[in-house]
């Protein structure tokens, strides 16, 4: 059984506190604190190897932490493995693609709906009842919804591994969907796309987050500061291991840690002689 922090609809969809993470002698993640409410775009930066990643780790059960605690709706979930928190809601995409690249689009994206298949062996050989019905709705909720929303129609029948990197990113942001999750951590998802694929994806992340079919509160990692600032309800901001600051777009811009942590102390007073 879950462990529960209480049940207040106040509740934050996700909190980590005071959590750390330690490989070897290298704190990759210290004292980390964050509250994520639930239909928000909360995005995290940092420098690379701030621990942006490492914290996503731990969040979807990747990685353990060694201290600290991790709710999901008010439950604790730190013993819980990733397939265990998918199931409760929590889906995401990587900064490295994750799919594979010998099946189709439309095969990758059927198997972000296993955790919903409940049908038996026999039900699912002879193609009957149950297995049947689970069938036609995953065929529905890929085609009509997600396929449609992702403008990959063209390619749904296509081999994954023959596409262009940006097409490869819609299709896993597809099988995250997939999973009808409550809360979506998207992994550098603008990486390595030109402008146009840019526009489309902030477009994509968009919509899931506020079309009313979706509703998905997002987590953001991203380098591209033009789009999180634009984008985001609020930011936090890493380097090293550690928070800096957390707020809205407008205050983290201003934050001379943050300016600090990206430029540099040289850097700020070469900008204002």
């Amino acid at each position: 059984m879950l462990q529960t922090s209480g049940s207040s609809q106040s509740t934050p969809l996700l909190q980590l506190k005071d959590v750390h993470m330690q490989f070897g002698r290298l704190a990759a993640l210290s004292n980390i604190d964050l509250t994520v409410r639930k239909g928000e775009i909360y995005s995290i930066i940092g420098p690379n190897g701030a621990g942006k990643t490492v914290m996503m780790n731990c969040i979807n059960g990747l990685y353990r932490p060694q201290q600290g605690d991790i709710y999901f709706k008010g439950s604790r979930i730190n013993h819980l493995r990733p397939y265990h928190r998918a199931n409760l809601g929590i889906s995401r995409t990587f900064q490295k693609i994750e799919l594979f690249g010998g099946m189709s689009v439309m095969d990758n994206i059927r198997l972000g709906r296993h955790i919903y298949l409940r049908s038996g062996v026999l039900s699912g050989s002879f193609f009957l009842g149950k297995a049947k019905r689970e069938e036609i709705e995953t065929r529905r909720i890929i085609e009509e919804e997600i396929i449609d929303l992702l403008e990959i129609q063209h390619i749904r029948d296509k081999t994954v591994g023959m596409l262009p990197y940006g097409e490869q990113k819609r299709v896993e942001l597809g099988r995250a969907l997939a999973m009808d999750p409550e809360l979506l951590i998207l992994d550098e998802p603008l990486a390595g796309l030109n402008l146009e694929e840019v526009e489309d994806m902030v477009r994509f992340i968009m919509d899931v987050n506020q079309e009313e079919r979706w509703r998905v509160t997002c987590i953001l990692v991203e380098h591209d500061m033009g789009v999180v600032m634009d984008i985001s309800d609020r930011v936090y901001v890493m380097s090293f291991g550690r928070q800096i600051t957390e707020g809205t777009p407008a205050e983290v811009q201003q934050d001379p840690e943050v300016i600090k942590a990206y430029l540099g102390e040289e850097d700020i007073y070469a900008t204002r002689k």
